[in-house]
């Protein structure tokens, strides 16, 4: 339903941290895969702030991430982007979707769903206005498939492992899926590096790109560093925030974290340079989770 990205369409990648706490090692490995994969094929890396979920942003971790970013001499490309500047945009977008009959309201509450991980079209044909309800976007029962650049060949069916997915929530607040999907479109993103954790998203927003017509994009999911009980590094696990006062360590750790060729102390700036020099994407390890600990 769109066009493809041909072989020879430039390289444009992206870092898209969220603000609802602040950085720490899991998103500096994701920061570092992404860059120097980008970098090491002449191509763009762009950063965007993804802060649609307005309430649930951390005080300050918004300028941790500048912090960092700084910090780790990283060189972007273009301006930062913030969603939540951006939100009539998707709403734009949800009209469109609209226009081609792809989304409905839903009236149903945490509550009503109960435990059912499969949302199972109950507001589909009731056809209540879309003010003050979630908006649903409807899903086919036919597979999606991808290949990602790490972990392999992926299929996905969302008829039977989620249903017909909330786009818009009932307080208003947009979805990550539309935000990062439109995005990644505005900002002709070709390709997309991120952690093993939200694989399992991918198949929503190649649907949703589908719908909109959108080119499809390249995958890499990365594994996940880990703590010492066996927890993803997470703001939510209390997962350590970056210090930038230890930049080159930190940028060293991540480095070695990623299985790649040895680089020594230095500036961050000519550690990254070195780094995107002997890249090589095919040392990083194959599975969902990295073998050691990183605290």
């Amino acid at each position: 339903m769109g066009v493809s990205h041909s072989e020879n369409t430039p390289y444009r990648g992206r870092f898209a941290p969220s603000p609802t706490g602040p950085l720490h090692f899991g998103s500096l490995i994701t920061a570092v895969a992404s860059y120097c994969e980008a970098k090491s094929r002449y191509g763009k890396w762009f950063v965007r702030i993804e802060d649609t979920d307005i309430p649930r942003i951390y005080p300050g971790s918004e300028t941790h991430i500048l912090q960092c970013l700084d910090a780790f001499e990283f060189e972007i490309d273009g301006q930062i982007f913030f969603q939540k500047d951006r939100l009539h945009i998707y709403n734009d977008v949800l009209h469109k979707l609209q226009q081609k009959n792809y989304i409905y309201a839903c009236q149903c509450t945490r509550k009503m769903l109960g435990s059912n991980a499969i949302y199972q079209g109950t507001c589909k044909t009731l056809d209540l206005a879309l003010e003050n309800q979630a908006i649903r976007v409807k899903v086919n029962d036919q597979p999606i498939e991808f290949i990602d650049a790490l972990q392999g060949n992926q299929t996905a069916n969302l008829a039977h492992e989620l249903g017909d997915f909330v786009l818009k929530r009932r307080d208003g607040i947009i979805n990550y899926q539309l935000a990062v999907v439109v995005d990644d479109y505005l900002q002709d993103i070709t390709h997309v590096v991120r952690g093993a954790d939200l694989l399992d998203n991918t198949a929503r927003q190649i649907w949703l790109g589908q719908l909109l017509g959108y080119p499809p994009l390249k995958y890499m999911h990365l594994p996940l560093a880990m703590n010492d009980q066996g927890q993803k590094l997470s703001k939510q696990n209390m997962a350590q925030a970056l210090d930038p006062s230890n930049a080159s360590q930190l940028l060293q750790q991540a480095l070695i974290a990623l299985k790649q060729p040895f680089v020594e102390l230095d500036r961050p700036t000519i550690m990254l340079q070195q780094a995107i020099s002997q890249w090589q994407k095919d040392l990083i390890p194959k599975q969902n989770t990295l073998p050691d600990i990183y605290l």
